[in-house]
């Protein structure tokens, strides 16, 4: 190597070191940004040699991040943080509702609050993305591979349409010691809301009426006029290890006046009511349990208990937002209904550190990240999610600091190279005197 080689590899040490400081200065200054990952710069030796010929050996530095080392969490209060355990990114975009799947970014930092459209969007300005639930409860089919079926996750002015009631069932205890009795009691009467098609309240009565024959009673329903629907006897399994359940249904009947109606299948243990309470009367199936089971009424001695499940709701406005470790974004709402509106994938790339880094704190995806998929939260080796949290950074900087003085005493070195090299050519060039 001759002395003006000396020079050109010294150069690009004094380069190459310049460049690890200002990696290792980016990481200080962002030792308390939310989801940052610490960059670092690897020095690789380069050489200028073609064929046989041995050339002037130098160094670049090559600028990578630290994807693997994860952030620790800050709890917060707000329920719409969001921080991840585990691999993967959250998907987000430069505008709402991007249709532009360039336009599509990832990112750790979950700090997402809604803006005045109800958008959740984080300090950077970019939207979170997610699938949105249907009517029926599902995201349907969707193609995690892109993002072309994600939409901006939105909490604003979300309200829930009504929606009548067209299932019931019914859950609790009789009293077997207030059967057989020579003169009955009075009768235990209960009763359930339900809704109507336009989220209406009303309420349809049970009557248990305990008979003189043991563990036997007559039930009869009533609508939501009071008026009679039908009735049924109910008999219990006294022994045995069916004891408590419902033995059999006997003497159906139907007092129902048209539209109104009544029906019972004594396979099931199902009662089909009729309701004439708008111009289509609305029907609606009551399980009390089907026979030898104990899924619904049982008869065992003590207090007489009854509570019932049913579908439907009326209109009602959103109170707050849940997101569960899967991230399910749920809403509840006023009228008592918690509904599931978005799904917050968590997006796993083939090769993170091939994302390139944007503003922001975000990385898009290039030819050396490969694809991704967005997949559900604590799901395929994606990452859970914690609602009410934040990652902060994966910088450590104890070990900047250590990085610096390294870096500093390696630029030192180099410069002095050069001092050096230049005092020798300034010698020979005085030979010539």
């Amino acid at each position: 190597m001759s002395i003006s080689s000396a020079f050109e590899t010294a150069v690009s040490g004094l380069q190459a070191n310049s460049q690890a400081v200002g990696s290792t200065a980016e990481n200080i200054a962002n030792a308390n940004t939310v989801g940052y990952r610490r960059g670092f710069t690897q020095m690789v030796t380069t050489t200028a040699s073609s064929g046989g010929q041995s050339g002037v050996l130098s160094v670049i530095a090559v600028g990578e991040f630290d994807m693997a080392q994860p952030g620790g969490l800050i709890s917060t209060n707000s329920a719409t943080d969001l921080a991840l355990s585990g691999d993967g990114f959250f998907v987000v975009s430069q505008n709402p509702n991007e249709t532009v799947q360039t336009n599509y970014l990832m990112t750790r930092a979950g700090s997402f609050l809604p803006d005045e459209n109800g958008d959740l969007r984080n300090p950077a300005g970019y939207y979170l993305a997610g699938y949105p639930y249907g009517l029926d409860g599902t995201i349907g089919d969707v193609n995690r591979a892109t993002f072309s079926q994600m939409q901006t996750v939105n909490v604003g002015n979300i309200t829930q349409s009504a929606s009548g009631t067209t299932k019931m069932s019914i859950f609790g205890n009789l009293p077997a010691q207030e059967t057989g009795a020579a003169t009955p009691g009075a009768p235990f009467t209960t009763s359930s809301e339900f809704f109507t098609s336009l989220g209406g309240a009303q309420r349809i009565e049970f009557s248990w009426q305990p008979t003189a024959t043991a563990n036997e009673w007559d039930l009869s329903i009533s609508d939501q006029n009071g008026a009679a629907l039908g009735a049924v006897t109910v008999t219990y399994n006294d022994s045995g290890a069916l004891a408590g359940s419902p033995g059999g249904y006997t003497n159906v009947s139907s007092s129902a006046v048209s539209p109104a109606a009544f029906a019972f299948d004594t396979a099931t243990g199902v009662a089909t009511l009729t309701l004439d309470n708008g111009t289509t009367p609305q029907v609606l199936t009551v399980d009390l349990g089907a026979p030898d089971s104990f899924t619904s009424i049982t008869q065992f001695s003590g207090d007489f208990t009854q509570t019932f499940d049913r579908d439907g709701s009326s209109t009602g406005e959103l109170l707050r937002t849940e997101i569960d470790e899967n991230g399910t974004l749920f809403g509840v709402f006023n009228n008592g209904e918690r509904l599931a509106l978005f799904e917050i994938p968590v997006a796993v790339v083939d090769n993170p550190n091939g994302l390139i880094e944007e503003k922001g704190n975000a990385y898009s995806l290039s030819g050396d990240s490969g694809g991704f998929q967005a997949l559900q939260a604590s799901t395929g080796g994606a990452a859970a999610m914690n609602a009410g949290a934040l990652e902060g950074s994966n910088v450590d900087i104890a070990q900047e600091l250590t990085d610096l003085i390294k870096t500093q005493r390696a630029y030192s070195t180099n410069a002095k190279v050069v001092t050096t090299a230049d005092e020798m050519m300034d010698e020979t060039t005085r030979l010539k005197r």
